[in-house]
Formats: structure tokens, C-alpha cells, sequence
């Protein structure tokens, strides 16, 4: 196992309890599987938030109320629209012998060639869904981006993994590409240059009169 949380028992779902857990530095969650019914639960806000920085898409091994123990993943996370602090947390316990969905961090290695040739690194997704074994889970996929040039790409379907590991994203999606330089533009002209063009052309259009018919 990557993480492990231990989970209290909550006692009732009313507001002034969530209210109350989130003070003592709890969260209310909730837990539900094939093997486990679906059981009310607080977390420790501190040790949640560490799981969420290192990995969140960590198998945890969470310890039951009753002392069992169960792999689970985080399933979904409600936070406060403003504030963004963690309101409830859905966990699905999973079973170790069948394949689940996630998602996998990419991690972008190399200095890009078209990079060096003054090109823009723009890198269109930082995470792609595949489906495998828990214990198969990567913590990261590499992406090698030495080899792209400008005007290149690298696609999902370039990735390379083991075949127990099945990729769920689209196979044409872009994860990075290197887009050409972009062309300065003129500085506009200070007051002062504009002055002297305009003293220039005037001075020009006297020595040159324009003929009339």
C-alpha cells in the first residue's frame, strides 16, 4: 500500500456534526465498496492532505472503525467554491484482484530540440485515465520530449507502457507539442521619433512638390 488513513466513527449526518468534525481538524467521508456497505466515516484533515499532495490517486489502506482494513481510492472530493477547503470525501474500496479506472500524473523529461532552436514548450495535459491492476498503478508516467522539434507533437498514442496497463484517453488527444517562436512586434514609435518622421517627410515633400495637370 502507498498511503493509509485510519477512520473514526461518525455517528449521525446533520450539519452542526460535519460542522463539528471539520473543527477538531476532521473531515466527514464516506466509504462504500462490494465489501463494505455504505458506512459514514471522518478522516484526519492533516493526513488527507498529505495523500493529496504526494499522490492522490494513491490505493490507500484505510483501517475500518470495527479494526478491518480495506483498500480504497478516493473517489471524488467536494470542496467549498471560495474557499477550496475540503467539505466531504467519497472512498470506493476496491478489491486487489480486479482492474480499476484512474488517472496517472505525466511526468515531462528532456530538454525538447526545437526548445534550443528558440521553439515554445506547451504542454496540453498533465494527467491521462488507464485501467489495470491496483498493484500496476504507476505513480507517474515519463515523457520524453529530447526528440520534438518545432512544430511537433507528442500524441497518447506515443506513450509507452508495460501491456498490463491499459490507456483509457483518447488516442489523438495532444499531451505536448513545441509551437514555432513568435515574431516580435515593432515597438511603436516614442513621441520624439514621431516628431522626427514627421519633420523628415515634411522636408521631403518640399524639396519634391507634387506636379499638377
Amino acid at each position: 500500500m502507498e498511503a493509509a488513513l485510519k477512520a473514526e466513527t461518525r455517528k449521525s449526518d446533520t450539519k452542526s456534526e460535519r460542522k463539528g468534525l471539520r473543527a477538531k481538524g476532521n473531515i466527514p467521508a464516506v466509504v462504500y465498496g462490494k465489501k463494505v456497505s455504505n458506512t459514514p466515516i471522518a478522516i484526519n484533515e492533516k493526513e488527507l492532505t498529505a495523500i493529496l499532495r504526494t499522490n492522490p490517486h494513491a490505493i490507500i489502506d484505510m483501517v475500518m472503525p470495527d479494526g478491518s482494513k480495506q483498500p480504497v481510492m478516493i473517489n471524488e472530493i467536494q470542496r467549498d467554491p471560495i474557499l477550496r477547503t475540503i467539505l466531504h470525501v467519497d472512498f470506493h474500496q476496491i478489491n486487489m484482484d480486479e482492474p480499476v479506472s484512474t488517472t496517472v500524473r505525466l511526468d515531462f523529461i528532456g530538454d525538447a530540440v526545437g526548445v534550443q532552436m528558440g521553439g515554445i514548450l506547451q504542454i496540453q495535459h498533465h494527467e491521462i485515465e488507464i485501467r489495470c491492476l491496483p498493484k500496476q498503478i504507476p505513480n507517474a508516467i515519463e515523457v520524453d520530449v529530447s526528440g520534438l522539434e518545432v512544430g511537433s507533437s507528442i500524441l497518447v498514442s506515443d506513450l509507452k507502457v508495460g501491456s498490463s496497463i491499459e490507456i483509457k484517453s483518447m488516442a489523438n488527444d495532444v499531451l505536448v507539442t513545441v509551437l514555432a517562436p513568435q515574431k516580435e512586434e515593432a515597438a511603436p514609435d516614442t513621441a520624439e521619433e514621431a516628431e522626427q518622421k514627421a519633420e523628415a517627410k515634411a522636408e521631403a515633400d518640399a524639396n519634391h512638390p507634387q506636379e499638377t495637370v
